[in-house]
């Protein structure tokens, strides 16, 4: 039910499935390919969102790279020049976690909806933290770690009600497959909503820990507290720039809608290595990250509970 309030659908239609990966993984699984078909998907986005949908070669399916301008910066009119008549899934994550880029989610989602294109989201990034909906959205993953504050291994698996009976459920066990008395049957019947996604006993202690979590964001607001992280955003910007760090990725032609609380940062002339060790041994949390040309970036994640002091306190260490 909290999950269902964080994205706007119905809780039967939310597994209790983590990481990320086995749900992105179950789509790519159990979708009915069929030979020619399709997927668009981003090459450089985390791994855990390409190797599913690379991998699909093996079965036939064409996957298709998107190549945008700047890393992780996905729009429409980029997905719309990659669509032919044989695409039958679009996979992207809802926000690139090293650029920070956030993609739109709805305007994407519709226009792949009125052209009869599945959508499969990678949420981590951005639930918890923004609002998210799933009105245009077919299937999506995302671990609690990140920005739910909740503990590893505990996370979600939507699936749209109207596309249950198209994804089959690949793992099976006890609790997905009707089994009277638990006694095996010999027709495979699997139980109503994202319950069939479900094949054995779940990971009850994280599973309640993410649910804490996500009251304590539900309480919080999610509009509010992605203000606060925009603001926090902002504030860290400010106070680092002078000292002549800059993004990985450039936003100042962005609007708000386009941004996250990833901040990753670079600079022309120090060792990002040494700086990250620096900013370690101080007491500040970040990861130091590299893209496919091994450039180095220090990337920050502040979230509502951080404070306008701490960004400050960074900027004092760099």
């Amino acid at each position: 039910e909290a999950s269902a309030r964080l994205l706007g659908c119905d809780a039967d239609e939310v597994a209790m499935l983590g990481p990320t990966s086995l749900g992105l993984n179950l789509v790519a699984a159990g979708l009915p390919w069929r030979d020619g078909d399709e997927v668009v998907y981003y090459p450089d986005d985390y791994p855990a969102n390409v190797y599913p949908w690379s991998g699909l070669e093996a079965r036939g399916v064409k996957p298709v790279g998107l190549r945008p301008e700047r890393p992780g910066r996905i729009t429409w009119e980029l997905v719309k020049k990659a669509l032919t008549p044989r695409t039958r899934l679009v996979a992207l994550a809802s926000c690139h976690f090293m650029s920070g880029y956030r993609i739109d989610v709805d305007g994407i989602g519709r226009q792949l909806r009125e052209r009869d294109i599945l959508f499969s989201l990678d949420g981590i990034q951005t639930l918890g933290a923004f609002p998210v909906s799933v009105e245009y959205v077919d299937f999506l993953s995302a671990d609690s770690h990140k920005w739910l504050l909740g503990p590893m291994g505990a996370g979600i698996f939507y699936v749209k009600r109207s596309r249950m009976e198209t994804l089959r459920p690949v793992l099976l066990g006890a609790l997905n497959v009707v089994s009277p008395d638990y006694v095996a049957q010999e027709e495979i019947r699997f139980h109503s909503g994202a319950r069939r996604y479900e094949p054995g006993t779940l990971a009850f202690p994280g599973i309640l820990g993410m649910r804490a979590s996500m009251e304590l964001l539900l309480e919080a607001g999610i509009e509010a507290v992605g203000q606060r992280i925009l603001a926090l955003r902002r504030a860290l910007l400010e106070a680092t720039r002078p000292k002549g760090y800059r993004l990985y990725v450039e936003d100042e032609d962005c609007c708000d809608g386009e941004r996250s609380g990833i901040v990753s940062l670079v600079h022309p002339e120090r060792d990002v290595e040494e700086v990250a060790a620096r900013l370690k041994e101080n007491g500040v949390a970040l990861s130091l990250r590299r893209d496919r040309e091994g450039r180095g970036a220090l990337r920050f994640s502040p979230h509502f509970y951080n404070t306008f002091e701490e960004m400050e306190k960074v900027a004092s260490v760099l």
